[in-house]
């Protein structure tokens, strides 16, 4: 269901040249986030920004940022503005708003992210940013080489905060935290309030705006969710046979499936499954951690222009994507953690889109799933799974199992054959039994001692 914004952007004193750039990108009202967070990072206070993902939070802080710098000059290896990001992915996409949204002011930006050579960025550092996007690790790896100082840093902003903790970011960011101005702005925004984002956020911000637009980890309504509850067959065969339900339910949607993103847990899988549906002629490609930059760049842009209809991610994928028109989600696993499925599904039914996001739940991921639905407050739907069972088959017998059957097998089959004793059980030509050596007692044995004397 779309939203009536009351706000206008020309409304909020943003710089002119920023509302050109907003105007020609298509956009007149700004979302609850940016309504809120914008008017309050124009006034210099710093900002704590809870919302779920998809919400327009990189747009709340780039154009109060953006205004707020367009007036002064960076100095050589001294940022003016820093805006950390959990993943390449999400800094790529930082830097491409700021692109946007910055297009009619000479401002500058770096972009230090892994995949890309050192010499390059200290190149773009040494003339002097006003926009510094970073990974955490990255920019210490700068810093800890002498290339760049954050003693100019004015305004600093730590973007998806909670992936940062999931990530174990969270002692860099303290450290980042330390290099910077006391007297910093401070931009802070997460999807949700863990424990430890809460103590990070009353050390290092000051009398903060609080800005929270929806409930801690909620899914949008604009989102059709369902779940098929597997069962599968032998456990050699399981795997293939979740592969064939995952590809009947993308059957089933039909033209309604555009693009899908699909979800795996582990990045093994990710790749067996965008294999596996290249090999029945899907569209598909996969994007992970362990993938070269220029190769997730690559198939990031191909699935955001519609060359390429499915996408098979692990969780990096999960935040930040900026592919405003997804129409499903299949969570191909059930994820560990009831927030990254909220985070997951949220990547379609955007911007007041509908979407659809369908999973596929074995048994052993009842209990997650059961977790999700309770920190959702809402029980999925059940959806038939579209691929019929097999039919059961008697269980084949375990190799030790079967040595010892077939050995006693064996055994009573000797029994049968062997006589039980030397010519016992044998009878001769006219039918008579056969006295062998045992069977016939001598009388001169049957004899006692004083019997044999006697005689």
């Amino acid at each position: 269901m779309n939203r009536t914004y009351m706000t206008k952007f020309n409304e909020l004193n943003l710089n002119p040249k920023v509302l050109k750039a907003i105007e020609e990108a298509g956009y007149e009202s700004p979302t609850p986030i940016q309504e809120g967070a914008i008017p309050a990072a124009l006034e210099g206070r710093d900002v704590l920004g809870i919302a779920q993902t998809g919400t327009g939070k990189t747009a709340s802080f780039t154009l109060p940022m953006i205004t707020l710098l367009a007036r002064g000059r960076a100095r050589a290896r001294m940022p003016r503005s820093l805006v950390l990001c959990p993943t390449r992915e999400l800094a790529a996409q930082v830097a491409e708003n700021f692109d946007t949204y910055a297009k009619h002011l000479k401002l500058t930006k770096a972009l230090l992210i892994g995949g890309v050579s050192f010499k390059e960025q200290d190149a773009l550092i040494d003339r002097g940013v006003d926009v510094l996007i970073a990974t955490p690790g990255r920019l210490l790896d700068h810093f800890e080489r002498g290339k760049l100082l954050l003693t100019g840093v004015q305004i600093m902003v730590v973007d998806e905060a909670d992936r940062m903790l999931d990530m174990g970011f969270i002692p860099d960011i303290e450290r980042i935290f330390s290099l910077t101005p006391f007297t910093r702005q401070t931009l802070f925004f997460s999807a949700t309030m863990a424990p430890e984002i809460e103590r990070i956020t009353d050390t290092f911000l000051s009398a903060p705006t609080r800005v929270e637009v929806a409930r801690q980890a909620t899914a949008s309504e604009t989102i059709e969710q369902g779940v098929v509850m597997f069962k599968g067959g032998r456990r050699d065969r399981e795997a293939s046979q979740k592969r064939k339900t995952l590809r009947a339910l993308i059957d089933a949607e039909g033209d309604k499936c555009t693009n899908a993103i699909i979800f795996c847990n582990r990045k093994t899988d990710v790749d067996i499954c965008a294999k596996s549906l290249k090999k029945y002629g899907y569209d598909a490609a996969a994007i992970h951690g362990d993938l070269d930059q220029s190769q997730r760049m690559k198939t990031l842009d191909g699935f955001r222009d519609g060359t390429l209809r499915l996408l098979v991610a692990s969780d990096v994928a999960a935040r930040g994507l900026d592919v405003p028109s997804v129409s499903h989600v299949f969570n191909f696993d059930v994820p560990g953690h009831p927030e990254d499925y909220v985070h997951r599904i949220g990547r379609t039914g955007r911007a007041g889109r509908e979407g659809k996001a369908i999973t596929i739940c074995s048994g052993r991921d009842e209990k997650a799933l059961t977790a999700i639905e309770s920190l959702i407050q809402k029980e999925i739907p059940r959806i038939d799974n579209p691929v019929k069972a097999d039919e059961p088959k008697p269980e084949a017998p375990k190799p030790e199992k079967k040595a010892r059957e077939s050995e006693s097998r064996k055994s009573e089959s000797r029994k049968d054959r062997e006589p039980k004793g030397r010519g016992r059980g044998r009878r001769d030509d006219n039918g008579r039994p056969v006295v062998g050596m045992g069977d016939h007692l001598p009388n001169f044995i049957a004899l006692s001692f004083d019997e044999r004397r006697a005689g």
